[in-house]
């Protein structure tokens, strides 16, 4: 089994496409699993619903998802956020708001654990440090957790008695899995953060017994265009190119 993890799409069909053409390049995939933020920010939000839900998907709900249905109040955003998310809440029909709507905050597959912040605040909290890491685990009854949100690729390892670990991960970084308990964030399809502007997602081989992290190249000026024609803030077409 291979699969493609991802999370905070934020409504960039192109980085989306790019992934899942990388992903797909070696050998079919048999999955998606996405760890929420599937919308926000982008100017793409309905096309990338549509484009996740043409393959097998397992998701997760992140707190963008949850704005844009109204399940959070976009208030708790900063203004560039809640912009975007009350102008993507006008852009989703009734079956792309079910479909978001049905998005569980927190899910087992296997011996993973989906989560979009955290699983001691699974919409919000950014896991970055030991103590958050460390929360995580006590909570955590598979042995990897897998989350978003900071939109930075890493993970953490579990240490007995002691702190846990942080390892930044970038393209082409190959993790085995089976020798302790995990926590693995494939970074940012959308909106990557960490001063590289391609996308960032994971790729789970089972058989292998292996995640490894890639990043892949996409149409960012194209993207750009699309989010100042919506009308969006300048900064979120601006820091597409930055990786910030």
């Amino acid at each position: 089994m291979r699969i493609a993890i991802l999370s905070d799409v934020h409504s960039n069909l192109a980085a989306l496409q790019a992934v899942l053409r990388q992903a797909e390049a070696a050998a079919a995939i048999d999955g998606v699993w996405c760890l929420g933020d599937i919308v926000g920010y982008g100017a793409e939000p309905a096309e990338t619903i549509a484009e996740l839900r043409l393959r097998p998907l397992t998701a997760v709900s992140g707190n963008h998802d949850l704005a844009a249905i109204g399940a959070i109040d976009a208030e708790e955003f900063n203004p560039v956020a809640a912009e975007a998310a009350l102008w993507t809440a006008e852009q989703l029909s009734d079956d792309e708001r079910a479909f978001l709507g049905a998005l569980p905050p927190t899910l087992g597959v296997g011996s993973f654990t989906l989560v979009h912040g955290s699983l001691r605040a699974p919409a919000w909290e950014y896991l970055l440090d030991a103590e958050a890491a460390d929360a995580h685990f006590a909570l955590q009854t598979t042995p990897y957790g897998l989350i978003g949100h900071s939109h930075l690729q890493f993970w953490a390892e579990e240490r007995e008695g002691r702190d846990a670990t942080f390892h930044r991960a970038g393209d082409g970084t190959r993790l085995g899995l089976g020798k302790g308990r995990l926590i693995i964030n494939p970074g940012s399809v959308g909106q990557p953060r960490d001063g590289d502007p391609r996308v960032g997602y994971v790729l789970y081989d089972e058989a292998a017994a292996t995640v490894i992290w890639h990043r892949v190249a996409y149409d960012i000026a194209a993207t750009q265009k699309k989010i100042l024609a919506a009308g969006l803030p300048d900064f979120l077409a601006e820091r597409l190119a930055m990786g910030r």
